[in-house]
């Protein structure tokens, strides 16, 4: 028999245990925006190190940064023939608020329906412990047919402040052919599919000050320029009457999208209805001229994230504010920079702002946007791997979100991303009821076990 067949055996026998396993690390309340938590994160952190040392990983540290810790391992006795794959992930998990809107309660995993209940249980811990259990098989079957070094981190869900710092300090130590992040998904339970692009991302602050404090508008409304009112002008003119962003220079870097992949992308079960359903919004609206598919994941967009300014509780108050605030967003695509954008924003408001306001434009930093080669071995095997479990050619797409760590990774190391996970689109990540469809569960362990011997044949 071959070690593949044997490790997939191994990994179908004992379902119930790795299942088990996740529900261990699912119940660490391992919540990383919460001081009250750090013990827990740290427990998360402990749990990860153990497995690693069980599995014959050499230097397991539990690393302290700046913040929360991160798990480092390497098990390296493929010898220098084989592959090294640098395996990225995070055991740390968003609040489990509003807890009231919880059937069960979010760090006790409940099964129910064919899914695993709890927070965390989709992202990423069940993506972290399907690659671990992996890493198992084969190594209880005979040995790993790759060299790996871990790198799982407890501040994904903070924006990963601290892991630049590590990777820097420890470029030799983390040094290999490729990084394979399992804090992914695929399209649908029948639907496997490979990420291959990411957006990047910049955020900002517009603070808009006219009189020294708030004012009794009857006494000088109309006299006196509403910061707020400036505010909301400035916001609106971001956009034109076709959606497109306004900013001067933001499309300049923009790469367009090819006809091939515009192709690929009308392929995958995202209609207008799916993104209706997923939002909840009457209707859709958008850049003109590109699906709705391709304006949430592919084109760059800005968005108003949270708006403040004079009175907001309950009734009345006929007050003029002293000052109006926005924060904002820019979600970028390939070849955009974070600071060019900036200097847009700059530019638009300097010729925009009135001179009965003060304004500041504060950035609160931003990454690139990631992509990778879509016919690369690592692609290939993932997408033959993901053929051989689920018995279909597996759709490439883009998400429209951003994981800082691949930025990170790609700018300190070198090296190129293969995103590869199994969550799905409706795991309810960062909400209550959050899940982990069970059955995908343990299609992703035997797809990274055959991931893995796959990319360890030289061709």
């Amino acid at each position: 028999m071959l070690a593949v067949d044997k490790a997939v055996a191994f990994a179908r026998e004992h379902r119930a245990a790795f299942l088990d396993d996740l529900k261990t690390l699912a119940a660490i309340p391992s919540v990383s925006t919460t001081p009250a938590h750090k013990g827990d994160v740290g427990r998360a952190a402990d749990w990860v190190a153990a497995q690693l040392k069980a599995f014959g990983f050499a230097n397991v540290e539990v690393a302290e940064t700046a913040g929360q810790p991160l798990v480092y391992g390497e098990h390296l006795a493929a010898g220098p023939d084989a592959p090294t794959i640098l395996f990225y992930d995070h055991f740390d998990v968003q609040p489990p608020d509003p807890l009231g809107e919880w059937t069960t309660e979010p760090f006790t995993p409940t099964e129910r329906g064919g899914y695993l209940y709890a927070r965390g249980a989709s992202d990423s811990k069940g993506q972290l412990v399907a690659h671990m259990k992996a890493v198992e098989s084969f190594v209880k079957t005979g040995k790993l047919p790759v060299n790996l070094k871990y790198l799982v981190e407890g501040e994904e869900e903070l924006g990963s402040p601290s892991l630049g710092a590590y990777i820097a300090k420890n470029k030799a130590r983390l040094a290999g052919d490729f990084c394979l992040n399992g804090d992914s998904g695929i399209l649908g339970a029948e639907v496997p599919g490979i990420l291959y692009a990411l957006r990047g991302i910049a955020c900002f602050e517009l603070r808009v000050t006219g009189p020294a404090l708030d004012l009794h508008s009857g006494l000088f409304g109309g006299a006196v320029h509403n910061p707020a009112n400036v505010l909301a002008r400035l916001l609106a003119g971001l956009h034109d009457e076709k959606g497109r962003v306004t900013v001067p220079g933001f499309y300049d870097d923009v790469r367009p999208l090819e006809k091939e992949e515009r192709e690929q992308l009308a392929r995958l079960p995202q209609d207008e209805a799916f993104w209706k359903r997923g939002s909840g919004a009457p209707a859709l609206f958008g850049e003109e001229g590109y699906t709705h598919t391709e304006r949430a994941t592919a084109r760059p967009t800005l968005d108003v994230n949270g708006l403040l300014s004079g009175f907001t509780g309950e009734g009345v108050k006929t007050v003029l504010p002293a000052k109006a605030s926005a924060k904002f967003s820019t979600r970028l695509v390939p070849d955009q920079v974070p600071e060019k954008i900036a200097a847009g924003l700059r530019a638009y408001f300097e010729k925009n702002a009135p001179p009965s306001v003060r304004w500041e434009l504060v950035a609160h930093g931003g990454t690139p946007a990631s992509i990778m080669v879509r016919d690369s071995r690592e692609v290939r095997a993932a997408s033959a791997a993901l053929e051989t479990v689920w018995g279909k050619e597996p759709l490439f797409y883009r998400v429209g979100g951003s994981v800082p760590a691949v930025g990170i990774i790609q700018k300190l190391l070198g090296v190129e991303t293969l995103m590869l996970g199994f969550a799905l689109p409706d795991d309810q990540v960062h909400a209550p009821n959050e899940k982990q469809h069970i059955e995908t569960y343990h299609r992703g362990i035997e797809t990274f076990i055959r991931f893995m011997a796959l990319i360890a044949k030289r061709d």
